[in-house]
């Protein structure tokens, strides 16, 4: 072989590993990408209020009119709404593709779909109140979403569908 034929092999054994180099950086890229968004999911309801909404959410009637929710005291409205306005941000971020909607499913399903039915009258009042449809949309839009998701086959508590789960 002549020196050129030997630079053009160098040369193009060189391109193939720099596209493999690339191709192994965006898949881990896209893998931190996803870790760190798991991580902000779980974060987001580590906190007091948070969970005091919870705890609200499970003494309240499905479809609570707006005057049982008016009727709780202060710091329960606030713990509400706050875990609305998480609902909210994660429906814009499954919608834009910032977090898959199996995550939010892993993570919150329950929790949201439960908030949903609890809420939902309370979100259509607060509406009809302001005359603003756009009120608490992307939290309806998520918890529909979830419905949707659930419909085909009922979900299978974690517990139940990992029990023979061992660690790698």
């Amino acid at each position: 072989m002549d020196l050129v034929t030997v630079a053009a092999v160098v040369q193009t054994v060189a391109v193939v590993i720099a596209v493999g180099f690339g191709i192994m950086q965006i898949r881990e890229f896209a893998a931190a990408r996803r870790r760190t968004a798991a991580y902000a999911l779980m974060q987001s309801f580590q906190s007091p209020q948070i969970l005091r909404a919870i705890i609200t959410l499970d003494s309240l009637p499905d479809d609570a009119p707006k005057s049982t929710i008016e009727a709780l005291p202060t710091e329960s409205q606030v713990d509400l709404v706050n875990v609305m306005a998480v609902w909210e941000s994660l429906g814009i971020l499954v919608h834009k593709g910032e977090v898959t909607l199996a995550m939010v499913d892993d993570f919150y399903s329950g929790t949201l779909i439960q908030s949903h039915c609890k809420l939902r009258r309370y979100v259509a009042e607060l509406r009809s109140e302001t005359g603003r449809d756009t009120r608490w949309e992307w939290f309806e839009w998520l918890a529909d979403r979830m419905v949707e998701r659930e419909s085909g086959a009922p979900p299978i508590p974690a517990n139940i569908q990992y029990r023979d789960w061992k660690p790698r």
